[in-house]
C-alpha cells in the first residue's frame, strides 16, 4: 500500500470484520487506531474538502436565487418557493423493485425552485447546479414539438426532466397552459439522496400549482415522477425515493405497504427524546454517478425479473421477490436453481432476508433502540456488497472509516449504487469524530476525490414545503 496509513487501515477493518476471535479483534482495532492516527498526523497540511455544502441555510439559499434571477433575467421576485428534500432510506434498498415494503425518512438536503407566473405560455427555467446549460425556454403552445422520450439530444442534460414533466402532465390530461419563470438551487449531493427525484416532483408540483391543477389522489404525484424517468428519460427507477420525499414529515419515518399503498407516519421510540440522540449522516464520495438508466441498477432489476420468471416456471406463482416468505420455499428455490444461476440467487439471498430484518428494523425503530437499528442498518449493507453486489470501491471506503468511530451504530451504501454516498446511522455526540475520520483518511485512500468529497449531518424534515415572502 505504499505505506499509505488510511490505506493500510481500510484493510485491516475489513480483516477485523471477518475475526471470530474477540482477542485478535481487539489487537486488530488498536492497529486501526494506531495508523489512523499516523494518517491524522500525516494529513494536518492537506487541503480540505468540500465538507461543508456551499449552501448550508435557508438564507443562503434564498440569497443565491435572488442572485441567479438577477443576472439571468428570470422575475421570480415577490414569487414563491417550493422546497423538496433528500431522502434517506432505512429499508429495504432496492426493495421497492422487489415488491417489499419501505421505510425512510426526508432529510434537509433540498432543492429550492424559486417561481412566478410570467403571463407568458412559456416556461422559463434556470438551474445553477447545471449553469452551463443557462436558460431553458419551453413553450406551451398547443401544437408545440417537444423532444421525443429518451431523445438523445437530452441524454446528458438536466433540459430533460423539464421536457419529461410537461411530458407526462399532457399525458396524464393534466396539460398546463400558464407559463413561469423559476431559478433552483440545491445542495443534495449527485447520487444516494435522489436529487432527480426530488427535481422532479418539484417541477410537477410547480407546474401544476402555476396552471391551478389538481391531481386526482395523492400518489398521482409519485406515479407521474416516476413515469418522468421510466418513460422518458429511461432510468428503470422504482417508486421508493418518491413516496419517501412526497410524503415525508419532519422527526417522522415513512412506512409504506405496496399491497395496500398505504402510508404510515411513524415517530423514532414513540416521539421520545430518543429522536434527538440520532444523525442521519450522508457520505458524499465526490464520485459523479451515471444515471441509473447506465449502471448496475438496470442490471440488478432486469436479473431480479429474470429470477422471478424462472422461480415461477418450477411451479410458484410471485409477481416479486419479496413474494417468496417462507423458509420452505426460499430453501427450495435455492436447492434448485442455486447451483445454474448463482448471481440470480443472490439477489434473492439479499431480498430474503432484508425482508425479514426490515420487521425487526420497524420494532426497534417504535421501541427506540438506536443500538438494534443502527445493526440492522449494517447487516443491510453487508448483503447489498456481498449478496446484492450493488456497492462500489468509495462507498466502501467509506464504510470502512466511519464503522471505526465510537458512536457509530451502522453504515451502508446508499441509493442506486456504484457510485455516489454512502449513510451513517450516528448517535449525535460523535458526529464531529466522523467528520475528523473521513477527513483524515477518505483522501488518502482515493486522492482523485480529496477536494470533491462531502459530511452531511441531516435532520428529519418535511419533504415538500411552499415558503412564502422570502423572494
Amino acid at each position: 500500500h505504499g505505506n499509505h496509513p488510511a490505506a493500510i487501515a481500510h484493510e485491516v477493518i475489513r480483516l477485523v470484520e471477518s475475526m471470530q476471535n474477540a482477542h485478535l479483534a481487539g489487537i486488530a482495532a488498536a492497529a486501526v487506531a494506531t495508523v489512523m492516527w499516523m494518517a491524522l498526523r500525516i494529513n494536518k497540511s492537506r487541503s480540505s474538502s468540500k465538507d461543508e455544502c456551499s449552501i448550508e441555510t435557508e438564507r443562503q439559499a434564498v440569497a443565491r436565487l435572488k442572485a441567479c434571477a438577477a443576472k439571468y433575467g428570470l422575475d421570480v421576485q415577490g414569487g414563491q418557493i417550493r422546497r423538496t428534500s433528500s431522502r434517506f432510506c432505512l429499508g429495504v434498498e432496492h426493495g421497492d423493485y422487489n415488491g417489499t415494503q419501505l421505510f425512510g425518512v426526508g432529510t434537509d438536503r433540498f432543492i429550492w425552485l424559486a417561481f412566478k407566473p410570467n403571463g407568458r405560455k412559456e416556461i422559463r427555467l434556470y438551474s445553477d447546479t447545471f449553469a452551463d446549460e443557462g436558460v431553458l425556454s419551453l413553450s406551451l403552445n398547443s401544437g408545440t414539438q417537444r423532444p421525443p422520450p429518451k431523445s438523445k439530444d437530452l441524454a446528458t442534460k438536466w433540459a430533460r426532466f423539464p421536457h419529461g414533466v410537461l411530458y407526462a402532465l399532457s399525458k396524464a390530461g393534466l396539460t398546463p397552459t400558464v407559463g413561469y419563470d423559476a431559478v433552483l438551487v440545491s445542495n443534495i449531493p449527485g447520487g444516494g439522496m435522489s436529487r432527480s427525484a426530488s427535481l422532479t416532483l418539484n417541477l410537477i408540483l410547480t407546474t401544476l400549482d402555476v396552471s391551478s391543477l389538481t391531481l386526482q389522489h395523492p400518489f398521482q404525484a409519485v406515479d407521474l415522477a416516476q413515469q418522468v424517468e421510466n418513460e422518458y428519460i429511461g432510468s428503470p427507477c422504482g417508486q421508493l425515493d418518491q413516496i419517501m420525499i412526497y410524503f415525508a414529515k419532519a422527526n417522522m419515518g415513512t412506512f409504506y405497504d405496496p399491497d395496500k399503498r398505504t402510508i404510515q407516519h411513524v415517530p423514532l421510540g414513540g416521539g421520545t427524546s430518543t429522536s434527538n440522540e440520532l444523525r442521519f449522516v450522508s457520505l458524499d464520495t465526490g464520485t459523479i454517478r451515471p444515471g441509473l438508466e447506465n449502471s448496475t441498477y438496470a442490471l440488478r432489476r432486469t436479473e431480479c425479473e429474470q429470477l422471478v420468471k424462472r422461480v415461477n416456471k418450477l411451479g410458484y406463482q410471485i409477481g416479486s421477490l419479496a413474494d417468496i416468505k417462507k423458509d420452505e420455499d426460499y430453501e427450495n428455490i435455492l436447492a434448485k436453481l442455486g447451483s445454474k444461476e448463482p448471481s440470480l440467487c443472490n439477489r434473492l439471498i439479499y431480498i430474503f432476508h432484508a425482508q425479514k430484518r426490515f420487521f425487526e428494523m420497524m420494532a426497534a425503530w417504535k421501541k427506540g433502540d438506536l443500538q438494534a437499528v443502527g445493526s440492522i442498518f449494517r447487516m443491510d449493507g453487508h448483503g447489498l456488497r456481498d449478496e446484492y453486489k450493488i456497492s462500489g470501491p468509495e462507498l466502501e471506503t467509506m464504510c470502512d472509516v466511519v464503522r471505526t468511530v465510537p458512536g457509530v451504530l451502522g453504515e451502508r451504501m446508499l441509493g442506486g449504487g456504484d457510485k455516489g454516498a454512502a449513510g451513517a446511522l450516528v448517535r449525535a455526540s460523535a458526529v464531529p469524530a466522523v467528520r475528523a475520520a473521513v477527513k483524515t483518511a477518505y483522501p488518502l485512500c482515493h486522492p482523485r476525490f480529496g477536494k470533491s468529497y462531502a459530511v452531511h449531518d441531516c435532520k428529519l424534515v418535511d419533504g415538500v414545503a411552499v415558503l412564502d415572502g422570502l423572494m
